[in-house]
């Protein structure tokens, strides 16, 4: 791919969606000053958070709030002004709009319309966590933000089990300890995996260990469940199947020791990975020969 000199002038007509750094305000793009500066208007996720980025670059377009409660609303009057000509630049609050965070329904609208789209690339918490990790990059799955309840979470996690890519998750500094204790019970405490966190800015911190390592580091350290996160879990594996269904029936066989059939089936479907229903049944087998 050949390198060309970006373009001096926005077109009209033309939504551009726009990164913004993360953290370090010298991510920024030239392209992305200069698209930012020449548009008619900025549509932002929070105007005044915003607005202490485009002074630091003297940037003095006129900004309008475009959110996750005014977006549906918002977006149709947005569409007339593209049409009508004008040149609107789209920003979240850090990073590349959409990727967690508003915008989707006014890029839709706009392909829907007719109205062009041109993305301005730049930073994005997902890319930057996945390229530090030290975790397989040729294949991986961004899950985004997990429910907010612990149930709803495990019961997104269970799902996730077997996922052979890598998975990446945004999550918020309130819940990173409930999150880990989750990801533990449902992957497994030996599960490599990543904690990014604050990535660009002056406390980042990129750790990878295990899962149940992590956990209790996170637990023990209150400055680690501040700021922006990023967890990076390594992708499921399949282990020799002689070793596993060994391991398998010496975790079932221990469960069994003090819980009914179901629910050690159940944790141990967690803890291998194996299919619940198999080792339910292998589970009264074994408690028939007791």
């Amino acid at each position: 791919m050949s390198l060309t000199e970006p373009d001096k002038k926005v077109d009209g007509g033309t939504l551009y969606v726009v990164a913004t750094p993360i953290g370090h305000l010298g991510d920024i793009s030239a392209r992305a000053i200069e698209v930012l500066k020449q548009v008619d208007r900025i549509a932002a996720e929070d105007t005044r958070h915003s607005g202490r980025l485009l002074q630091h670059f003297a940037i003095q377009t006129p900004m309008l709030a475009l959110h996750e409660h005014n977006e549906r609303n918002s977006a149709p009057l947005l569409i007339e002004q593209l049409q009508a000509g004008q040149s609107i630049a789209l920003i979240s609050d850090a990073g590349t709009p959409l990727i967690s965070d508003p915008g989707f329904n006014l890029v839709r609208l706009a392909r829907q319309s007719g109205v062009r789209v041109v993305p301005i690339p730049g930073p994005s918490a997902l890319i930057c966590a996945l390229s530090a990790a030290g975790l397989a990059t040729d294949r991986f799955v961004f899950e985004g933000f997990l429910p907010s309840k612990s149930t709803a979470r495990r019961n997104r996690l269970e799902q996730l089990v077997r996922e052979p890519r890598t998975l990446v998750f945004y999550e918020s500094s309130h819940r990173i300890v409930d999150c880990l204790a989750d990801m533990v019970a449902v992957f497994g405490a030996s599960r490599r995996a990543v904690l990014a966190r604050e990535l660009t800015k002056q406390f980042e911190t990129i750790r990878q260990d295990e899962l149940g390592a992590l956990q209790q580091w996170v637990e023990a350290d209150s400055n680690q469940q501040k700021g922006e996160i990023v967890v990076l879990v390594e992708g499921w594996s399949q282990p020799d199947d002689d070793v596993l269904n060994a391991e398998a029936e010496r975790i079932l066989q221990v469960l069994l020791e003090e819980l009914p059939v179901k629910t050690a089936a159940k944790l141990a479907a967690r803890l291998t990975g194996l299919n619940k229903r198999d080792l339910y049944e292998r589970g009264v087998e074994l408690k028939k020969t007791d």
